[in-house]
């Protein structure tokens, strides 16, 4: 009886041997074989599955992780030009600037063939504290020889930045000496500063450049606004040009400072974020304060958000060229390995509903990332009449028309000054001959130039040096051909752009920013502005007669004849 139950079952127990056999089979072919790429076909995660892929069969061994390293950027460039992937050990580089602090030893320095070169030392930080000097060149670090090929920007900041409190032993050849000089620093906390220069355009004007918007932009403001109410200011001028952004909640602190209550500053908006909006709170100090905003192709982000929302709300008048055209909102997410990506995530939009952010082409980086050149090339800085506006009409909150897609139009255009421009100028800009010089130029006379410790006085000594003439003679000696022409046409943008490098490797920022304002045709017309009264925007047929009298009152003790004398001097 069991004998022939047995026997039943048997072709059961083989056709299930079969199945499974089959099952067994199908599933090492599918993982193990070349049949693995039907999964591409069916998985939910064709990239994840396609690695396993590569990694599995691939004829060469392969180093996935480098793989991943490479394809993100590329994935990300895909969705917009502002995407992008950051990897863990550029992390810290990448966040410093708007941190608003890194840990180092305190120097701002240049490579000059291939040789480290300290171009400043930073006021009270470790580097100062440990002797160093501007002009100092860096030849070993920790022991080891630091010149030749291997000298790159990335390696020298790998080098000298570190943890706090941790010690880099540097060995230093100076100026005038031969033996080498070797010191210990141990590496500190060192700020960087956002707004790099605060002072006094004249009597009644206050001038401030905001460099980028980071952590402590608006204390640093403030700071710089309560140092300027002690001398007395009576309007402001905000420089932008040339800010590349930063964090909106910094630009929108800012924006607060001048609002009334209320007031929309910006709002953002994307598919997946419902539309967030930023009012003024009515808190700020300034609130009637005539002011002037300074912007230009390089102002992007939130310096079109801190412009937008002052234009927008007619608060007050924009000056320079079209701004860069950066609207989109990227948030930072966080990888287990600590690199990260800043994924858009919705866009910004000015207060009369613009967004400001200029067309762009998923994938076709080159066009997006030519854009100013090709601005250039159709004659947009020089003429505003160039300008192309994408987009229908906003008004503002007077009613004025402005335009979004693509950057913040000034309310006043002031034109790149190409007076003297000449070929041998722009070689002599672009291929950085004029910054070697100055830099040589420092290095060697930096004994006789620290007797000047204003950019007014060191201006006035090098406008004794012939320096146009020397530079000319030092660029004859490194590829530049002297042509007297062209070099007398260009003189005045020539010693203007050397005084100004000189200036800066000399003395500092703020120095080298009241150099280059002393004849800046954008300065010129915010002076003229706020003389005329007229630094608040109106509706066409409009006027605030009570605003107009008030600024026009403070400049009523000279008369244009003196302004001119008075800037020329400054």
């Amino acid at each position: 009886m069991s004998n022939n139950k047995q026997n039943r079952l048997s072709p059961l127990w083989l056709a299930l041997c079969v199945v499974i056999g089959i099952l067994i089979g199908t599933f090492y072919a599918n993982h193990f074989g070349g049949r693995r790429l039907s999964i591409i076909n069916t998985g939910t995660n064709k990239l994840n599955n396609l690695l396993h892929i590569v990694n599995d069969n691939y004829v060469d061994t392969v180093d996935v992780q480098d793989l991943v390293e490479k394809a993100v950027p590329t994935i990300l460039s895909e969705l917009d030009p502002h995407s992008v992937y950051i990897s863990a050990k550029d992390v810290q580089t990448a966040n410093d600037d708007l941190r608003g602090s890194f840990s180092g030893i305190g120097i701002e320095f240049t490579i000059r063939k291939d040789t480290i070169r300290v171009q400043n030392v930073i006021s009270n930080g470790p580097a100062e504290r440990a002797g160093l000097l501007a002009g100092d060149k860096i030849v070993t670090v920790d022991d080891s020889l630091f010149v030749g090929s291997i000298v790159t920007n990335e390696e020298a900041m790998h080098r000298l930045k570190g943890p706090k409190d941790t010690k880099v032993k540097l060995g230093i050849v100076r100026y005038g000496e031969k033996d080498l000089r070797e010191v210990t620093i141990t590496r500190g906390e060192i700020p960087m500063k956002s707004v790099t220069a605060s002072y006094m355009l004249d009597e009644h004007t206050g001038y401030i450049k905001i460099k980028n918007f980071g952590e402590n932009t608006y204390p640093e403001l403030l700071i710089a606004l309560a140092s300027l109410s002690q001398q007395g200011f009576e309007s402001l001028a905000i420089d932008l040009r040339g800010n590349t952004g930063g964090y909106l909640q910094s630009a929108v602190q800012i924006a607060n400072e001048f609002l009334p209550r209320g007031r929309l500053i910006v709002y953002t908006q994307g598919r997946r974020s419902e539309r967030q909006d930023y009012r003024s709170d009515g808190r700020g100090s300034y609130q009637t304060l005539p002011l002037v905003v300074l912007i230009d192709e390089g102002s992007a982000s939130a310096s079109e958000i801190l412009a937008g929302a002052i234009q927008d709300n007619d608060r007050g008048t924009v000056i320079g060229r079209r701004s860069f055209g950066k609207g989109l909102v990227q948030q930072p997410i966080e990888f287990s390995d600590h690199s990260m990506i800043r994924l858009t995530i919705a866009r910004y939009y000015s207060p009369s509903g613009r967004c400001i952010q200029k067309p762009y082409t998923s994938g076709q980086d080159k066009d997006y990332e030519e854009d100013l050149l090709t601005r250039y090339q159709h004659g947009e800085f020089f003429s505003q009449d160039s300008i192309k506006h994408e987009g229908p009409e906003y008004h503002t909150l007077n009613g004025r028309v402005v335009y979004g897609g693509g950057g913040i139009t000034p309310d006043i255009f002031v034109p790149e000054d190409t007076l003297g421009v000449t070929s041998y100028y722009k070689e002599a800009a672009m291929n950085g001959l004029i910054l070697q010089f100055a830099f040589e130029y420092v290095d060697a006379n930096r004994k006789t130039l620290a007797n000047y410790s204003t950019s007014r006085e060191l201006e006035k000594y090098l406008k004794k040096q012939n320096i146009v003439d020397k530079f000319a003679t030092y660029a004859d000696k490194n590829g530049l051909k002297r042509r007297n022409l062209m070099i007398q046409k260009s003189h005045r943008l020539l010693e203007r752009f050397l005084t100004s490098r000189i200036v800066y490797n000399m003395l500092d920022e703020q120095a080298w920013t009241e150099n280059l304002n002393e004849d800046d045709p954008a300065i010129l017309e915010t002076l003229r502005l706020f003389k005329a009264g007229n630094a608040f925007p109106q509706a066409p047929g409009q006027k605030n007669e009570k605003r107009v009298k008030k600024v026009a009152q403070a400049y009523n003790y000279r008369d244009t004849h003196k302004v001119v004398n008075f800037i020329a001097r400054c």
